[in-house]
């Protein structure tokens, strides 16, 4: 029996005191975390919050095997957020939708939730109406004529069901419920509303396709609500990639249970605080960036080597430069790209790898002095 044909369902129960001292940890983790982020000025503070969308966009993507040029999200988040930044490219429509959706729930966190709004996210992330070859319902409840809607694995003769949704016809008054207590539901702390809400809608799952990414969505709205600003500094969906065997085994095991989500909400706490630890790595590469620059900028450097630096500093950056790495990126000659680094190693914002002939390699200092 699923979770959804249980008697009790939707009425969600938890034990709170099992729950307090994991929660009041991530109330304090996000509490000092936003501090920190208050003390680095603006600047800072909008480049971290920049890091976190794009990682946010690319990895709830991921999660369902979608992947996104991280470029082009960071890209999209700047332009719609007004941030100037370096390299700028154009982004496919996909890349838009997601972005325009991951925005919209995070930037304005504050506003009610509604069926249209839902409708409307789900048309930003399926403009052409399909989701692949495959023509779907778009910006409406999947209807009967779909058939029973199952997460499977496994060969054609084979499957393994994992989950089986409510049936189309239940849908309507499904939302109703779910909506109504999404925005009216403040008894509720907002982390562990979060993790309902998440739970809930995935398990609803009243949309074609699209229904993981929305249901980290309104995770992350939720989570937007009880942080109190529209700035983002810890990426939820970053961590559930990373646990993503986990993160499904999980949502299986509470789908086949009763409406008792103790489990659940103490795996989904667990995950959110590695998250929050993660983002203060974030935090210390962001600050790492302002002072290599700050430091550099005494003696401006040319633009080729601007640009390489600012590749290197990237998240998705792999690896170490070489003279044809750097001619490649820079799009310049290998005797240009040899002058450039020999000019920052002497500087001392490359330092030479052990390693001669072919395999010189150089990387950035691993801190910079005050």
């Amino acid at each position: 029996m699923w979770i959804h044909e249980q008697s009790d369902w939707p009425d969600f129960s938890w034990d709170a005191k099992a729950l307090t001292s994991k929660l009041a940890d991530i109330r304090h983790r996000q509490g000092r975390l936003l501090g920190k982020m208050e003390g680095l000025g603006f600047e800072l503070k909008r480049e971290a919050s920049l890091r976190t969308l794009t990682s946010d966009v690319v990895k709830s993507s991921a999660i369902e095997g979608e992947n996104l040029n991280p470029e082009e999200v960071r890209s999209s988040i700047a332009r719609r957020l007004g941030i100037d930044i370096a390299g700028m490219i154009p982004a496919s429509r996909d890349v838009e939708g997601i972005v325009e959706m991951m925005l919209d729930s995070t930037q304005k966190f504050s506003q009610p939730l509604t069926r249209e709004r839902l409708f409307d996210w789900h048309a930003a992330l399926f403009p052409t109406g399909r989701s692949g070859m495959q023509k779907i319902t778009v910006a409406d409840w999947r209807t009967i004529e779909t058939g029973p809607m199952q997460v499977v694995s496994g060969p054609v003769g084979k499957e393994k069901v994992h989950f089986e949704a409510p049936a189309a016809e239940r849908l309507e008054k499904e939302m109703q419920t779910f909506l109504a207590w999404f925005d009216n539901s403040d008894d509720i702390d907002p982390v562990i509303k979060a993790g309902i809400a998440h739970l809930w809608f995935v398990t609803i799952h009243p949309f074609d396709d699209g229904n993981g990414r929305i249901a980290r969505a309104i995770a992350d709205m939720a989570l937007a609500r009880a942080d109190g600003t529209r700035e983002r500094f810890y990426s939820l969906s970053a961590q559930i990639e990373t646990e993503r065997k986990h993160y499904y085994n999980q949502l299986e095991k509470q789908q086949r249970a009763t409406p008792d989500l103790t489990d659940w909400l103490s795996w989904f706490l667990d995950c959110l605080g590695r998250a929050v630890a993660k983002a203060e790595t974030t935090l210390g590469n962001v600050l790492f960036k302002a002072r290599l620059w700050d430091s550099i900028n005494q003696r401006p450097v040319n633009e080729r080597q601007r640009l390489i630096i600012n590749r290197m500093l990237e998240d998705g950056f792999e690896g170490f430069m070489n003279t044809s790495k750097y001619a490649r990126l820079a799009k310049c000659s290998n005797d240009t790209a040899l002058r450039d680094i020999q000019e920052l190693k002497a500087r001392g914002v490359f330092i030479q790898n052990p390693g001669r002939g072919r395999s010189t390699s150089y990387r950035l200092p691993d801190q910079i002095e005050r």
